[in-house]
């Protein structure tokens, strides 16, 4: 049985990008920057795959024509082929990022769970070595290896978003424990800050954005350094009161027909969320 969209409507902005742009707009009026990011995981064919790479470039090409939109795009790697074959996803992925070079755009490659971490960090090297200031990628601060990862790509200077981690993951894989999560995050913080041009910092957790600021602020570090990232449907008043004092700020606004498996993620992070779906059944 396929579950109302509207279930979903907190987090995710519409099934399409006509129902997705006014909510873009908002945000930038507000001055807040987008991330556009077109639900989907786990392409198991070549002509889903293809297909999919044909949407993200038609997503590119819709943001160009609308002038006052300031929004860069997400992709999954699975939605380009990861599970079928590496080199038929590097070439969709360098497809897709020449077009992003050509309307001088950004794309951002998300991070999925810990099975395709290596894959992701290795295609994003390639892409990085071609395409540089166009593309970027996210990386988890509860997995054990981040420690590692986070080096080389610091030395690459490589544009990095830093979050706390979305996937269940066993303890030999992740840190399993908030304390130790945070710590971790505000050690990864400070490596990017001194090694990356702008560090994209990815949290609604109140204790790392107070940390991060008082960080930032003890070493003369200028808020325009670095960049709070949210997502939609979640702390929008926090997002435009952080804009207000000169911050650097974006948004993650998701869309699509397919999610239902970002909508579960977001369910499962806090009873709160649970709640919040579960008294929209009951408004008119």
């Amino acid at each position: 049985m396929k579950l109302p969209f509207v279930l979903a409507k907190r987090f995710v902005a519409g099934e399409s990008f006509e129902a997705a742009a006014p909510k873009v707009k908002a945000l930038n009026e507000k001055g807040i920057e987008v991330t556009l990011d077109l639900l989907g995981e786990n392409v198991e064919d070549r002509e889903m795959a293809d297909e999919m790479v044909a949407n993200y470039i038609g997503l590119l090409e819709n943001i160009s024509t609308v002038d006052t939109m300031e929004s860069t795009i997400s992709i999954k790697l699975t939605m380009l082929g990861l599970d079928i074959d590496i080199d038929y996803c590097r070439a969709n992925l360098f497809k897709l990022l020449n077009v992003a070079r050509e309307y001088d755009q950004f794309v951002r490659i998300d991070m999925e769970g810990s099975d395709y971490t290596q894959h992701t960090i290795d295609l994003y090297k390639d892409a990085f070595k071609e395409y540089g200031k166009h593309v970027g990628i996210v990386i988890q601060a509860y997995l054990h290896r981040t420690k590692n990862d986070l080096a080389e790509l610091a030395g690459l200077g490589a544009d990095v978003r830093l979050c706390k981690g979305a996937y269940d993951e066993p303890e030999d894989i992740a840190l399993q424990d908030m304390s130790a999560i945070r710590k971790a995050f505000k050690k990864y913080i400070k490596v990017l800050l001194a090694k990356t041009p702008c560090p994209r910092i990815a949290t609604h957790d109140d204790e790392l954005i107070d940390w991060t600021r008082k960080y930032a602020a003890d070493h003369n570090i200028r808020p325009s350094r670095f960049e709070f990232q949210m997502l939609y449907g979640l702390r929008q008043e926090t997002m435009e009161q952080l804009a207000r004092e000169g911050y650097n700020t974006r948004i993650y606004v998701p869309f699509g027909t397919m999610w239902l498996p970002y909508f579960k993620r977001r369910l499962m992070e806090r009873k709160e969320n649970i709640w919040f779906v579960l008294s929209t059944l009951f408004k008119k």
